[in-house]
Order: structure tokens, then sequence, then C-alpha cells
């Protein structure tokens, strides 16, 4: 059974969700044995994820049966869910009963708010180790995602569960969402340790998610950067969560300024703090900073997690010393990309080694550090969005020229056009999920191009800057 669920008593709570919804290790296993007796055929299966118990337990009774989820958010634009649906053309759904438009007799199978529904596309072949997909960036719609074989998402939830200590006893609050590939690794690790995992729909900004986190006796939180921003506004070291101990940080680079402020008042509270860095392409972790270093060395990412290993390579491919772009090699790394269906029978491209595009730096304690990036990726608020790909929606949507820079804390979309700026700004936030404050809107005469026809990207920077 997928992450040997079946190993923990079947009356032990395994997710609880702040809408009260709650399921055992038994309810997840009678889950199991009932989609067995559906006979499903080995396919993709479209997962329409929200942090709910039903979510997450029809997507670990898919993974257990040998079914291919594709997680994507339940809230994703329709528009860019057809488009996936065209391209990849799953066998079934899981999601929310209340968005279900079919027929009684397409409707496979029922859980909590959740239903199995048959599309009525056909099966399509795929690799013999394909077992999950997930999007490369963030909710734009692209086409392209990560095909995980069998056993990345294990062997991350077990490195993970070793270096933190994991066990029974462990109530991991989880508000990343769980399509997302770190909210993801947060449920299985403490899976894994027959833990409970608590699932939070509800925004960090309301009262009924620390009321949840209290109610729940939670013990541990990931957050990416906004959450750590959104923690200090509202003075987390006040709020009495004394059961809480600890909190790791995943999902893009805290200022240094917020790891200091994490890093001090996780000492000053008798609580522990883990940097951790890694991808989607890596099944979630690669790096992770002891807590013990966490005062001493601001903004590092620090070492491989167990049965892995991170190096440094120059732009030739060879392994160097001190700064160059950040690799990885361990039994987490997927199997490359998909770009269309025939993708979804490729062997394993990456071989068990991974590039990452970002560049960095490794002290005398053999610990890392993130100095930059080559690839033309943001992650705002954690998510990570592909510039490329923005710039191909708004120019589509808008018909204009359009060029995205940029760093993590805001987009900055260039644009030649007569439209509002704040139309544009709306359908950034609209296509990715995330809130306009991360997208600023320039109006120019022209983008800057090279003799190639290129955008010029260092042209648009400077021009910007002066």
């Amino acid at each position: 059974m997928f992450l040997e669920l079946n190993r923990w008593p079947k009356d032990a709570v395994a997710a609880k969700d702040d809408s009260g919804q709650s399921a055992t290790y038994g309810d997840i296993q009678e889950l199991v044995h009932r989609m067995e007796d559906c006979a499903l055929p080995r396919s993709v299966v479209f997962c329409l994820c929200r942090n709910s118990v039903g979510s997450l337990a029809g997507y670990l009774a898919l993974e257990s049966v040998g079914m291919v989820p594709l997680l994507l958010d339940a809230q994703l634009d329709a528009a860019l869910l057809a488009t996936l649906d065209a391209e990849y053309q799953p066998w079934a759904y899981w999601m929310p009963s209340t968005a279900v438009q079919a027929h009684e007799e397409d409707i496979l199978l029922r859980y909590a708010d959740y239903v199995l529904v048959r599309t009525g596309h056909d099966t399509s072949p795929l690799h013999d180790q394909l077992s999950l997909l997930l999007t490369t960036s963030g909710s734009t719609g692209s086409a392209k995602l990560v095909r995980h074989k069998q056993g990345n998402l294990e062997s991350n939830a077990k490195a993970v569960a070793e270096v933190f200590g994991w066990n029974t006893a462990e109530r991991a609050l989880c508000a990343l969402p769980m399509n997302y590939t770190m909210g993801l690794n947060v449920i299985h690790s403490h899976l894994y340790s027959g833990g409970c995992v608590l699932l939070a729909a509800s925004n960090l900004m309301a009262p009924e998610f620390w009321d949840f986190a209290k109610a729940e006796e939670a013990t541990s939180f990931c957050g990416v950067p906004y959450s750590y921003e959104i923690f200090r506004r509202l003075r987390f070291e006040r709020r009495g969560l004394d059961s809480l101990t600890t909190l790791a940080e995943g999902g893009g680079r805290l200022s240094d300024a917020a790891f200091r402020w994490l890093a001090e008042t996780c000492a000053a509270t008798d609580r522990r703090f883990f940097a951790t860095f890694g991808t989607t392409e890596t099944s979630a972790r690669m790096t992770y900073l002891p807590p013990e270093l966490a005062l001493e060395k601001t903004g590092s990412i620090g070492r491989a997690f167990p049965h892995g290993e991170a190096f440094l390579v120059d732009e030739e491919g060879n392994r160097v010393e001190g700064e160059g772009e950040l690799c990885y090699r361990g039994p987490n790394v997927t199997m490359g990309y998909a770009q269309c269906r025939a993708d979804l029978e490729r062997g394993d491209d990456f071989q068990g080694e991974y590039h990452t595009g970002d560049l960095a730096q490794q002290d005398e304690d053999g610990c890392f550090y993130i100095v930059g990036r080559k690839k033309r990726f943001l992650k705002l608020f954690g998510l990570r969005v592909s510039m490329d790909e923005m710039e191909r929606l708004i120019a589509e949507e808008f018909q204009c020229e359009c060029a995205c820079g940029g760093t993590d804390k805001r987009m900055v979309l260039y644009v030649v056009t007569d439209q509002d700026p704040e139309l544009i700004r709306s359908f950034a936030s609209q296509k990715t999920g995330i809130h306009q404050s991360a997208f600023a809107v320039e109006l120019r005469e022209a983008i800057p191009r090279n003799e190639y026809g290129k955008i010029s990207y260092a042209a648009l920077e400077e021009a910007n800057a002066s």
C-alpha cells in the first residue's frame, strides 16, 4: 500500500480538516478496497484538490491501486483545465461532488464530499513506473508536467521523516495546497510516520486558522516565505501555540531579516526551525539546514537529505567547489517532463540527477546558499510561475507585446498596449491564483529586442532601473 499506510492502527486518525471531517488509517484502507472493487484500468485521473479529507483520501487510494493522478487546484481556471483535459485526456476525475455535472452512471464511487467520475476518454499507454503528475509552473495552465516514478514520493517522505524525527504523536498543520509539491511532502512524511495531518483550507490571516491550530494542538507547520511574513505581522510568538514545536520553510528564499526572526524566535521559545530547499522535479525536498545551525548560517539551505547528494557544476557540467549551478542526485529525482499525452510513455530522462538552474555557493561546512537563478521562473508567494508562460498568456489575451521580469517578491509585466493596467494585473492574478500584489504592470512604447528579434531582458531591466 502507498506509504505503507497499512502499518498503523486502523482506528488512528490519519487526517482531519477544518470543516470537521476526519479519516482514520482504517478508513483510507477501506477506500482502497472499494477502488480495487471498481477494477479501474491503469490510467490518468485528474484530482481537483482542496485541503479536505475527501480530496486527500481519494488521492491516497488512487496511488495505492496504481492509478496515475494529476493533482490540480479545484479552483483552477476552467479554460486552463479544459486545455489540460484536451491534451492528457484523463480516464476519470476525482473531484468535489458539488462540482459534478455528469450522469449518475458515470459516478463510480463516492467518499465524503468527493466523487470519482468517468470522463468518456479512452485509456492510453503509460510507462509502467509512472506514479504521479504535477504541474511545473504554479497554476498558469501550462501543459508541461513533472513525471514522478514509483518510489520517488516514498523515498523523500522517509528521508524527511528521518531528519525531522516524525512519529505517531505528530500533528502536522498543513496550510499549503496538497497539489503543491511542498504541501504534498508535508502530508507524505507525516503519514509515513503514522502521524495525523491537519488540513487547513482557511487563510492564515483568518481567526479560523488559528482556532483550528489551537483546538487540534498542532505540533508542526511548514510554510513558504509569504506564510512567515504573515506570522511576523500577526506576532506569532504571542499567540500561545505551545504545542507547535517545529517550524519549517520551503518554496522560496526567505529574506535575511525573516530568516533571522524565525531562527531567533524558535531559539527563544524552545522550538526547532528547519530551512529546506527543493523542487517538484526532486519530489519536494533536496536539502535542509539543521536547527542548531540556523542562528549562525542566515539564508543557508543546508546540506542534502539522507540518501541524496547535492553538488555544484560549472557551465560545462564539471563539478566545482565554491560557486556553480546546484545539482542533486538521489532516489527522489523524478523521470522528467511531459508536454503531451505521448510523453507519458517516456522512460527516465533524468536518470537520478537533476540540474536546478539555481546558482549556489557552498561554505567550508558544506552548507549551500542560493545566490541566483538561471531559469526564467519566479517563486511568488512560494508558487513557481514561469515568466515565459505568463508572457504568452497576456499576449494572447490582450493581443499585445509583453515581457516579464522582476524578483521573487514581485513579477513585473512590461506591456505595449492601450489596455487598463489593472485589467492586466487582475488577469495575471486570476490565471495564477496568486494575489494581485505579486504583480506590477508597466506600460512601454516598445519592448527592446536584439538583432535576432528576441526580447532583450537585460535592456529591459536596465531601462527599468534608470
